[in-house]
C-alpha cells in the first residue's frame, strides 16, 4: 500500500513524498522527471514493497511539494540540495538511488557531489551532463531533437501546453496502451495543480540548444573533475527515446568508470510505465549486494 508524507526540508522546503515498504529495510529512493510527478514509479515500487523501503518525492515546483516562482529557485544547488536534505533525513547512505528524465540529472550531479549519500545508482533515461553538452554542442541530431527545451524556456509555455486540456503537453507522453483513460486523469491533475514549477527547471539550466552562435553553450564547458561519478552505476535506457537519442550513451565510462549499461530497444523513454516489471527487476539487479 502507498503511504503519503509531507517532509518539512531544513532550507525551508517541503516536500510531499509516496513511500511503502518496511521502515528499516534497505533504502531505495525514486526520483521522477518532467511532465511526471512521484505516482508515476507506484507500480514499481509496490513490486518492491516486501525487499526495500521505498520512498519518490514529488520534486520542488511539483504536485504537493513547495513550488517557488523565481527561476533561480530551480538552479542545480537548490534543487539537487532538496534531495541532499531529504535522504538525510531518512538515514545515510541509500542503499539505491533512482532516477529518470528531470530526476536523473539531480541523481548525476548529487552522485558527483555527495557519493557518501548513496551506495548504488540506477539512471533510467536520463543523459549525464558531460555527454548532454557534447551532443548538444556537436551532434545536429540531439540538436533538433532538443528544441523543445527552448519552446518550454517561453514566456508563455504554461498557457500554451495548459490550453484546450493540455492538447500540447500530452504528445509529450505518447499514444501508448499504458496511456489508460485513469493515468491520464492523473497526470491532469497534477499539471492542473501548476506547470511553473516544472518549467522553470528548463528555464534554470544553462544544457539546452544554442539559439545562436553567440550563446553561452558554445563557449560552456564542465571539468570531469565536476562531473565524474565514482558510485557503482547502472544505466537502463529505452532506446526509442525521441528527444534523448542513442548517442548520449556514447563514451559514458570516461566519466562513470563503475559503469554497466542495459540497453531496451523496444522501449520509449517511457519505459517506467511501459515496463514497471523490468524496471523492478533492473533495481533488484542494481542493488548492493
Amino acid at each position: 500500500m502507498i503511504e503519503t508524507f509531507q517532509q518539512p526540508l531544513p532550507g525551508g522546503v517541503t516536500l510531499d513524498c509516496r513511500a511503502c515498504g518496511r521502515v528499516g529495510a534497505p533504502k531505495l529512493m525514486l526520483l521522477h522527471g518532467f511532465p511526471e510527478a512521484a505516482f508515476v514509479w507506484d507500480e514499481v515500487m509496490e513490486r518492491l514493497a516486501g525487499q526495500l523501503r521505498c520512498v519518490a518525492p514529488n520534486l520542488r515546483g511539483y504536485a504537493g511539494s513547495s513550488s517557488p516562482l523565481e527561476v533561480a529557485a530551480y538552479r542545480a544547488r537548490h534543487v539537487v540540495g532538496d534531495i541532499v536534505q531529504l535522504i538525510e533525513s531518512l538515514g545515510t547512505p541509500l542503499d539505491l538511488l533512482v532516477a529518470h528524465d528531470w530526476g536523473g540529472a539531480l541523481a548525476w550531479n548529487l552522485a558527483a557531489s555527495r557519493p557518501d549519500l548513496l551506495r548504488r545508482l540506477l539512471i533510467i533515461n536520463s543523459p549525464h551532463p558531460a555527454t548532454l553538452l557534447r551532443e548538444l554542442q556537436n551532434n545536429p541530431a540531439q540538436q533538433a531533437a532538443s528544441r523543445y527545451m527552448n519552446e518550454l524556456c517561453e514566456p508563455g509555455a504554461e498557457a500554451a501546453l495548459a490550453a484546450d486540456d493540455f492538447a500540447r503537453l500530452w504528445p509529450f507522453l505518447g499514444q501508448g496502451d499504458w496511456l489508460t483513460p485513469a493515468l491520464r486523469e492523473r497526470y491532469r491533475e497534477v499539471w492542473q495543480r501548476g506547470l511553473t514549477g516544472p518549467l522553470n527547471y528548463y528555464r534554470a539550466s544553462p544544457l539546452r540548444p544554442a539559439r545562436s552562435a553567440e550563446d553561452p553553450l558554445s563557449a560552456l564547458a564542465l571539468p570531469d573533475e565536476v562531473t565524474r561519478v565514482a558510485v557503482p552505476t547502472r544505466v537502463l535506457w529505452g532506446e526509442l527515446d525521441h528527444a534523448l537519442l542513442p548517442g548520449l550513451l556514447d563514451g559514458l565510462a570516461q566519466w562513470v568508470p563503475q559503469l554497466s549499461v542495459r540497453r531496451v530497444p523496444e522501449s520509449s523513454h517511457w519505459i517506467v510505465h511501459e515496463r514497471p516489471d523490468l524496471v523492478a527487476q533492473e533495481i533488484v539487479a542494481a542493488l548492493p549486494r
